[in-house]
């Protein structure tokens, strides 16, 4: 019927006058577009799911709104299956990836077939610049292909005294602190030292530059920073937040949330653009003839190179305010849900420390991914059931088909082994939901057992068919997988080494204390009672 109809217009306007030909050509390019929209809804793969709660917001409201989103996702997930659909905002709709092959292949096509959402683009250069975290394609590429040797083993294993450094300050730190309460043991809010030694590895790691947190200096970044992470949304919030995912213009508004944005940029910005003229005088001074392993140098070096890799000074820059606030944000909550977990399971912090009491010394960076299978199991464990992004949400950039392992129901009750997605159309991964689920994981996804990574079949079939780091979302995959994915391990072991080394975690209030997650810019965790994200633990010295 349409290309009928585009014969017989084309037919009519090779004769007519120049108005009559503009007005023709106008009517083909919207016989063309409604053509394309028709094919699309005509082979888009339409997926059972659940129906709207809300005209306005669709599902989404519930899943940011709810203490438990991974019930939610669970619901759905035994109701429609391992691929469904949800309402977004004004109708819009995302599909919903939990099958295995689809995972495998969408994250594949990460960056490539599939990009950031509008409104994540605009929240990334407003907060960080543009980065690799905000490139996507060949920008993405070439971005990422220059930062490779900053983040390779060989530059982190240079790295590993400086995650030494901060984490025996904490050390020094709590040891003042249960001395002068004079009772063996002290309450310290750890969600905010955690915060402080995660500020103080980046700056010395990232920049070689020291923010003395741990010493109690407060600066504008530090300052930025925990308003930034610990701005917890209100339902109104929540809502504008939603309304921005579909007009990203919105961000423009000057509201709190776009407010806290602009002043992490500018903090950012300035420190890192300080930092950035800084390492370059010293690079042409060659000052004290040292080498500068932190990822600035690395980059000062890449920036000077002539090689199709290229990064311009803007480019670097962007990527130091990557670094600062994502690797800050990220490992300073993954370090607190570790000491959390710690706590609220004496017993495998009783069994980790005798692992790490039998070995004399500290480990180097090598030592530290062979020969402690308990300690190993345990950061796997935190990693498996704390991603720091707990969702992934995407655009299609083109059409594409995507396999399924098994198939699925279709709206009108087809059976289907593929799904036609379709440009524009968005898609979801519920990564925390992945990381816990029973289908995947075994009955006991939802507890804190690291021995499930020494067992013989302790990691299912099923989840051995995810892709990733150790079966695990946490850090992505593919193309756009975590490219700080060592430095965040690393610097979670040297911590969690350190602390448990040397002083023993009790909850305040009990072992049967109620742990949230908190509903910040990325979730951090809350005990339930407690003021804001705090977290109070009593820690004394542990003495053998």
């Amino acid at each position: 019927m349409f290309s009928f109809a585009f014969d017989k217009l084309l037919d009519a306007i090779l004769s007519a006058n120049a108005i009559d030909l503009v007005a023709g050509l106008a009517a083909i390019w919207a016989l063309r577009m409604a053509y394309i929209a028709n094919r699309k809804t005509l082979k888009t793969t339409r997926l059972r799911g659940p129906p709207s709660p809300s005209i306005l917001f669709g599902a989404d409201k519930s899943i940011l709104e709810s203490p438990d989103s991974v019930a939610v996702y669970e619901a759905w997930y035994k109701e429609y299956g391992a691929v469904y659909e949800i309402p977004m905002v004004l109708g819009q709709r995302r599909t919903i990836l939990c099958d295995p092959k689809a995972l495998a292949h969408f994250f594949s096509r990460d960056s490539s077939s599939y990009g950031l959402t509008p409104a994540t683009k605009v929240a990334l250069a407003k907060s960080v610049g543009k980065g690799v975290l905000w490139a996507d394609g060949e920008i993405h590429r070439r971005q990422r292909k220059s930062l490779a040797p900053a983040f390779n083993s060989a530059s982190i294993r240079k790295l590993t005294p400086v995650f030494y450094d901060a984490s025996h300050k904490l050390k020094t730190a709590w040891e003042a602190i249960i001395d002068a309460d004079g009772s063996g043991s002290a309450i310290i809010e750890i969600q905010n030292w955690m915060n402080h030694t995660s500020l103080d590895s980046i700056g010395l790691a990232g920049f070689a530059y020291d923010f003395a947190s741990l010493d109690g200096k407060k600066g504008p970044v530090s300052s930025a920073l925990e308003a930034f992470g610990a701005s917890k949304p209100s339902s109104i919030r929540i809502r504008l937040l939603l309304l921005m995912r579909r007009f990203p213009v919105l961000f423009n508004l000057p509201t709190y949330g776009n407010g806290l944005l602009n002043e992490l940029h500018k903090v950012t910005a300035d420190i890192s653009k300080t930092l950035f003229e800084r390492a370059k005088r010293e690079k042409e001074g060659h000052l004290d003839g040292k080498e500068d392993s932190s990822v600035t140098g690395l980059l000062i070096k890449t920036e000077d190179a002539e090689t199709n890799t290229y990064l311009t000074g803007e480019e670097v820059i962007a990527q130091m305010m990557t670094l600062l606030v994502a690797g800050y944000e990220t490992t300073a909550i993954t370090m607190t849900w570790a000491l959390l977990e710690l706590a609220r399971h004496p017993e495998i912090q009783k069994k980790l420390r005798e692992e790490i009491l039998a070995f004399d010394g500290e480990p180097t960076y090598d030592q530290f991914f062979k020969g402690f299978p308990y300690f190993d199991a345990v950061v796997h464990e935190i990693f498996r059931l704390h991603p720091a992004v707990p969702e992934m949400i995407r655009v299609a950039k083109e059409d594409d088909i995507i396999p399924l392992s098994q198939p699925v129901h279709t709206k009108s009750g087809e059976v289907v082994h593929d799904l036609f997605v379709p440009r524009g159309a968005f898609v979801g991964i519920p990564i925390i939901f992945i990381n816990r689920s029973d289908t995947l994981w075994g009955a006991d996804a939802k507890d804190f057992r690291p021995e499930r990574w020494l067992e013989t079949n302790g990691i299912t079939k099923q989840a051995q068919e995810l892709q990733g780091y150790r079966h695990l979302l946490t850090f992505g995959d593919g193309p756009k997988t975590c490219l700080g994915k060592l430095f965040a391990i690393i610097e979670v072991k040297t911590v969690l080494w350190v602390v448990v080394k040397n002083f023993v975690l009790e909850m305040k209030d009990g072992p049967d204390t109620q742990v949230a997650n908190g509903q910040g810019i990325l979730p951090r965790p809350s005990i339930v009672g407690e003021a804001g994200t705090e977290i109070p633990l009593r820690v004394k010295r542990y003495d053998g």
